[in-house]
């Protein structure tokens, strides 16, 4: 996954301590029953679309943006389905990072997938029955976007 500019700044001044940044996460389910995937750079492995927030971005307006430029699809998020503070990671070169992802479900509303950057190997559409092999990030993400209701999110508990 290309680094966007502004953590590169924020890294120059703040080296390799931790950042807590906004991921968000996007589910495409079109009128077939399929969801759009796409095999994955940096780890080899099909998962759910998703980036980063830019600064002053809004969070649908992101799902958006990365959907078309990982897959060439023009899509409209319709709902958030689930919000998750997600467990802090280090990246071989050192920089941690904790993200909280905010996960879309939606819509294709023209292009056509394929591979449409250098983030993705492959992309592509699959039947909900015949997913390739994917993390359990990406498998509760389509859980729940298949799922009517409110997002999901982990109780609070008592304070």
């Amino acid at each position: 996954m290309a680094t966007p500019d502004f953590i590169r700044e924020l890294r120059a001044g703040v080296g390799k301590q931790l950042l807590f940044l906004p991921g968000i996460s996007a589910v495409v389910l079109d009128d077939d029953g399929r969801v759009l995937l796409n095999r994955r750079v940096d780890t080899g492995r099909w998962s759910v679309l998703g980036g980063i927030a830019e600064p002053g971005e809004q969070p649908a307006l992101t799902a958006a943006r990365e959907v078309l430029e990982e897959t060439g699809v023009r899509v409209i998020p319709e709902r958030v389905v689930l919000v998750q503070g997600l467990q802090p990671v280090t990246y071989p070169n050192g920089d941690r990072c904790q993200f909280m992802d905010i996960t879309f479900r939606c819509r294709p509303v023209g292009g056509e997938a394929r591979v449409n950057d250098d983030e993705s190997l492959e992309v592509g559409w699959f039947p909900l029955d015949e997913l390739p092999e994917l993390e359990d990030f990406s498998l509760v993400r389509i859980k729940h976007a298949q799922a009517e209701g409110p997002a999901w999110f982990e109780p609070a508990g008592e304070f």
